[in-house]
């Protein structure tokens, strides 16, 4: 009998990690790095849940850390197996890694100088060397090409539509009656009908459903983001500001540059530098322009009426070394930065928000989903101060929200997916969601959908009957 256990991604949106034990194999789908307040950040520094030497594969959904971040933790403490994605998700996964391991080491230094840390020294959770005994691992597998497991498990990638090679995985299982039973695991799930990525996949039947519920309990706009956005962008630039945008390098990024590219084409908003400061982000963005194929029909289009990639346009510079970033702080005539991290928990994004948060000439956008207990959520609920590398800084710049750039489905298309299921399920999981989140999202399927639906607790393992 296989049994699924939940070592993360239950009561936060963070942490992804969803054990599938047959007896005849063992592995994970996704490992991802714990996020936001502290106590789940302590997470990462504990004993792993599972012992890494006894899994056979890993199995990633894409490439944001809180659904990799753990790889090189689970590496370094004795996993040899393979680790499987989509070719893009191990493209964007070798860079994500990379990143981690320096901002880890970087503010780790950075705090040892400073010594504002409790630990003596302060250490990063993993290395760079870390992250190159792990990469190697990631081999590649394509959309809807069934991969067979010892004992009659079988393993499919579906189109997730979150971010660029993202998927969703179906599992199929050997059960105690000499049938199958196949588990979907949703990864986080895109939107319908939104720019650069295309449609999530809709799955017909499956015996067991994780369902990601990061915007459960509430609804995305439906209005186009680009009239608010420009009143954004033209406020503060004629109060001669600048607008800071803390956002994730991986996708987020990339809508907005190919947003802004669109509104600087029509007049929409001024011809403002655009200064790109994640050399992660910047590295992504290379490879959605080496990708285009994976693009939207829309995104495609426009690469073949002007043979240049949507995300570029003139004015955009990208900052790649530390001298660059630095100097940018030094200027104070309007522009716009683009700087990870998007839940402004570490990063280069830190040192701007430091030097321009004082300033009531400037703001400050958040573009993706908060996690609770971030620097960002904090923000975003109007703190008066903000701690910043051990240093309350003033919030005088305006903060702004904007929840239209999302690529999380939101309750109401997570609902008009799992409608595509035509066969109820026996069960499913709401996961991957804060706990109000979660709990609105099972509470509509059961009413709309009259599916058994649970919320696991976290280490909880069910059996797959």
């Amino acid at each position: 009998m296989a049994l699924l256990q939940f070592l993360g991604g239950t009561g936060t949106v963070t942490g992804s990690k969803y054990l599938v034990d047959t007896g005849k194999v063992r592995f994970l789908v996704d490992c991802g790095m714990f996020q936001g307040n502290k106590n789940l950040r302590l997470r990462n520094w504990e004993a792993l849940p599972v012992r890494p030497s006894s899994l056979d594969h890993i199995f990633l959904t894409h490439a944001h850390v809180d659904h990799i971040g753990m790889l090189p933790v689970f590496v370094r403490d004795g996993f040899r197996g393979s680790v499987w994605s989509t070719e893009v998700t191990r493209e964007l996964a070798e860079i994500n890694l990379a990143d981690a391991a320096h901002l880890q080491e970087e503010d780790a230094r950075f705090a040892n100088k400073k010594g504002f840390s409790k630990h003596k020294p302060a250490l990063p959770l993993y290395t760079g060397e870390d992250v190159e005994r792990a990469v190697p691992l990631i081999r590649s597998i394509d959309y809807r090409k069934p991969m067979d497991l010892p004992g009659g498990t079988k393993v499919m990638f579906h189109e997730a539509g979150h971010v660029l090679g993202s998927a969703m995985i179906e599992v199929s299982v050997p059960a105690a009656d000499g049938r199958t039973r196949s588990i979907l695991f949703s990864g986080d799930l895109g939107r319908r009908d939104v720019v650069v990525d295309n449609d999530p996949f809709v799955i017909e039947k499956a015996d067991y459903i994780l369902i990601e519920s990061t915007y459960g309990d509430r609804e995305h706009p439906d209005e186009d983001p680009e009239p608010e956005l420009a009143e954004i962008i033209n406020a503060t630039a004629a109060r001669g500001g600048s607008l800071v945008v803390p956002a994730f390098a991986l996708g987020r990024t990339q809508i907005l540059l190919y947003t802004l590219r669109g509104m600087k084409a029509k007049g929409a908003i001024p011809d403002l530098p655009v200064y790109v400061d994640s050399p992660m982000a910047i590295s992504i963005t290379e490879i959605y322009c080496r990708h285009i194929e994976s693009l939207d029909r829309q995104a495609r289009a426009i690469f073949s009426a002007t043979g240049e990639c949507p995300m570029i346009f003139p004015n955009l510079h990208f900052l790649r070394s530390p001298a660059e970033s630095k100097e940018l702080n030094s200027q104070h005539f309007p522009c716009i930065i683009i700087s990870a991290s998007g839940m402004a928990t570490g990063g280069r994004v830190l040192h701007h928000l430091k030097c321009r948060l004082p300033d009531p000439r400037n703001a400050v956008l958040f573009i993706g989903f908060q996690a609770n207990g971030t620097r960002g959520q904090l923000l975003k609920d109007g703190a008066r101060e903000i701690k910043i590398h051990g240093e309350q800084v003033p919030v005088r710049a305006q903060v702004r929200a904007m929840e239209s750039f999302s690529r999380h489905a939101d309750s109401r298309e997570l609902l008009h997916w799992l409608r595509g299921v035509r066969v109820p399920p026996r069960q499913a999981f709401v996961v991957h969601g804060e706990p109000e989140s979660s709990a609105a999202l099972a509470g509509e399927i059961r009413r709309a959908l009259k599916w058994k639906v649970s919320i696991p607790e976290h280490l909880e393992t069910i059996e797959l009957k």
